[in-house]
């Protein structure tokens, strides 16, 4: 006789075992994954401790490439090949974006975004792709096994598009995407599971690249967003760029080597950071050129630059607050989420808007990663103490092309998701026997003045005189916000459908088929890539201490310089041959050799900066 093993209905048949999921913050600037352990949502740190990877992306040639903080500290070195901000580009098209402070060298193609890279051209797809492999990659090893899947998070303001292309992204990292989840949505689900918040609450998050806005009713376990705004093209990187613009005014520069521009690019950014710490710090650099940039900038004076971009994310949430019918009185609380909320006017403005502190208590980086993970853990059915339900919303209206040119709107926005709606049409001419669908998204009227999504056409209907056919068109969302079509001729039951994946690049079968190379290739993958980092690695230690003897080679004995000298030989020598753990290893050892050396160096320069001042005078 034997044993059966049974289970509840919807439940695993090992009820103990723990799926294991994460939630991932795919970010502008920075990039999050986390997890549900013992109950508790936590970011996942790297091996050297850090939550954050850096969305940055450097493609080395022959198919070898570095994610996260080692590409972003080579950012300057090689802007054309290191990607960034890839999250404002996925799902875009080129004359949708403004190229012109954009380091890249760009394919001619209108219908994709194509990165002329030393891999080959790169698709924002790709470069997201890659960052989300990575985070795959940390949760497996820290974790101690392969994922059940995952709950991605996306701006609430995202298009169809753009949406697609993020999951493609997934797939291709090798992610089984279970839900992808609005940023807001997300920060409010760490907030309300952690701290039991209930009643009207306002997300207000400002990342590197985007805004969003969503007003949600948290009640007992229901998670209602009522409303969503922002703006897909506002971020940190916006305040970024007027303060570098600031920079060039101010000095009267002309800027045109792309390394320069890189690391005017870097110190603005580091100055932002410290003006919400400091009430002023002072940018320092020299050119490639020589130019020498030496100039102070205040907090008064970074506020009043950029205090028109935080006007722009006010509006927004003016307008949500409307579409959802509350007022700023009805608002218990304002979450804020994204490390640009960290800037004081940011929150001095959103403070005095709504007449109350903004809530902080949660870091604002890792809380939509934290959502994320709670939801996953929800999804993939482990245990959960908390029985809660999630609503959200549909950020854009979705319709379809009419005569004329005009758009009938099928699914308004804010829609609770999922969702199915349809609606009736008929033909304009007598004998018509076809009828094209053009599905489109957006708040206008017209036609041009929405975003294109999909178009199918529907045969075999009748011919009938104008007006006389009833074609029904049903469209579907899903808990993605991603939308099918169908269109069905009511006399006769033809019909047509499809599953609208706008035309920004990667069809199923190159997908498959991406998927397929990376899974057959990943142990060489693996190794190459190791090879890749220990070679750069390598490459900027010699170049380094190259650079040094040029100026200071007389500190050193003649033993002393041709050991050194014989140790980079080798490691030169050796960088297109050995293991990643050789050259590591020949690393290692030239820069404990060269340690004595920087330190003569160091007293050799603090002595030239002492230099005919009296001791007594610097205190």
């Amino acid at each position: 006789m034997a044993l059966l093993q049974i289970a509840e209905p919807n439940m695993s048949a090992t009820p103990h075992q723990h799926r294991l999921t994460v939630g991932i913050d795919l970010g502008t600037t920075n990039s999050l994954v986390a997890t549900v352990k013992s109950g508790t949502a936590t970011c996942l740190p790297d091996e050297l401790g850090n939550v954050s990877l850096p969305s940055v992306v450097r493609y080395l040639g022959d198919d070898k490439l570095i994610v996260g903080k080692k590409a972003l500290a080579q950012q300057k070195l090689d802007p054309q090949n290191t990607i960034s901000s890839a999250k404002r580009l996925i799902g875009r098209t080129l004359p949708e974006i403004d190229t012109t402070h954009l380091p890249y060298r760009f394919g001619k193609s209108e219908k994709i975004i194509e990165l002329q890279t030393k891999n080959g051209a790169k698709t924002p797809i790709d470069v997201s792709a890659d960052i989300l492999r990575t985070l795959r990659e940390r949760a497996e090893q820290s974790l101690g096994g392969e994922l059940v899947g995952a709950v991605i998070t996306v701006p609430a303001y995202f298009d169809d598009a753009q949406r697609q292309a993020t999951k493609d992204a997934a797939r291709l990292a090798g992610l089984n995407v279970l839900r992808l989840l609005n940023e807001p949505t997300a920060a409010a689900i760490a907030y309300g599971l952690d701290n039991g918040a209930e009643g009207t609450f306002v997300v207000y998050d400002l990342g590197g690249g985007t805004f969003d806005v969503s007003v949600l009713e948290l009640s007992k376990g229901l998670f209602q967003v009522k409303a969503t705004g922002g703006n897909s093209a506002l971020g940190g990187d916006d305040f970024d760029h007027r303060l570098f613009c600031h920079i060039i005014e101010n000095n009267q520069l002309s800027l045109t080597n792309e390394h320069d521009i890189q690391l005017l690019f870097s110190l603005v950014r580091q100055a932002k950071e410290t003006l919400s710490k400091q009430p002023e710090t002072r940018i320092q650099a020299t050119l490639n050129n020589g130019t020498e940039i030496n100039t102070l900038i205040t907090r008064a004076e970074f506020h009043a630059l950029t205090q028109h971009l935080i006007a722009k994310t006010i509006e927004p949430v003016k307008q949500a607050l409307k579409d959802a019918g509350v007022s700023k009185s009805d608002i218990k609380g304002v979450i804020m989420v994204g490390g640009a909320t960290r800037m004081l006017h940011v929150q001095q403005a959103v403070g005095a808007f709504f007449g109350q502190t903004p809530l902080n208590n949660l870091n604002p980086d890792q809380v939509v990663a934290l959502g994320a993970a709670m939801q996953a853990n929800v999804l993939a059915g482990n245990k959960n103490d908390d029985e809660w339900l999630l609503l959200d919303v549909t950020p854009l209206s979705l319709g379809l092309e009419t005569y004329g040119g005009l758009v009938e709107k099928i699914i308004p926005r804010n829609s609770t998701l999922p969702t199915a709606r349809a609606q009736d049409f008929t033909t304009f001419k007598d004998g018509q026997t076809a009828m094209t669908i053009h599905v489109v998204q957006g708040e206008r009227e017209l036609v041009a003045d929405c975003r294109s999504l999909a178009k199918f056409t529907l045969r075999g209907i009748p011919p009938m005189v104008a007006g006389a056919a009833r074609i029904r068109v049903t469209f579907q969302v899903d808990a993605d916000g991603l939308l099918s079509v169908s269109a069905r001729e009511q006399t006769t039951g033809v019909q047509a459908q499809i599953e609208v994946k706008p035309s920004y690049g990667l069809d199923d079968e190159t997908i498959t088929q991406m998927l397929r190379d990376s899974m057959n290739n990943a142990k060489d993958d693996a190794a190459a890539r190791a090879r890749a980092e220990a070679k750069v690695e390598a490459e900027s230690l010699i170049g380094a201490i190259q650079a040094a003897l040029d100026l200071d080679a007389d500190l050193l004995s003649e033993e002393e310089l041709n050991k050194i000298n014989q140790l980079m030989t080798k490691l030169a020598s050796n960088l297109e041959t050995e293991s990643a753990e050789n050259i590591r290893t020949a690393v290692h050892e030239l820069s404990h050799e060269t340690d004595d050396f920087a330190a003569r160096r160091m007293d050799r320069n603090i002595q030239r900066v002492l230099g005919g001042v009296n001791v007594a005078d610097l205190s």
